[in-house]
């Protein structure tokens, strides 16, 4: 018996002593995590007719933009201690086309933003591309 509660103990203790450290060593955790989405206009050739762009959350409005080649639109997102935030819906509209998408949720982003908790659209003629790093872009879906 007096093996089991020491083996209580010591398993409490090294709990205790793993939370926190990881609080210490990683601070952003008390107040959530901050990701850094970016939505960019990767037309090849637009400059007669922007892009337009329009997201919401169930915060608010964050209001539409109008990208010209190249431009982006970008905006910072900030999880609770529990993971989890509000998600960014974004529609977007160039001629004839039209898409809306998730442009931030927590449960699919949260690890394909990667460590530096970057999440970067490039829209293009073919489709909406995803990236993490601004280099590698992956093919997420098309227009229609």
């Amino acid at each position: 018996m007096q093996i089991r509660i020491s083996l209580l103990l010591t398993l409490s203790l090294a709990i205790a002593l793993f939370v926190v450290f990881t609080l210490i060593s990683q601070p952003q955790h008390l107040n959530g995590m901050e990701y850094e989405v970016r939505v960019v206009n990767g037309f090849t050739d637009n400059s007669s007719l922007p892009l337009v762009i329009w997201c919401t959350s169930k915060d608010g409005d964050m209001g539409g933009r109008a990208l010209q080649e190249h431009d982006d639109f970008s905006w910072v997102v900030r999880t609770n201690f529990w993971g989890s935030s509000t998600h960014f819906f974004c529609t977007m509209k160039w001629d004839q086309k039209r898409k809306s998408f998730d442009a931030f949720k927590v449960p699919r982003d949260s690890y394909r933003c990667g460590l530096l908790r970057k999440c970067y659209w490039l829209v293009k003629e073919d489709g909406f591309y995803f990236s993490n790093d601004d280099v590698n872009w992956k093919k997420d879906f098309s227009w229609y």
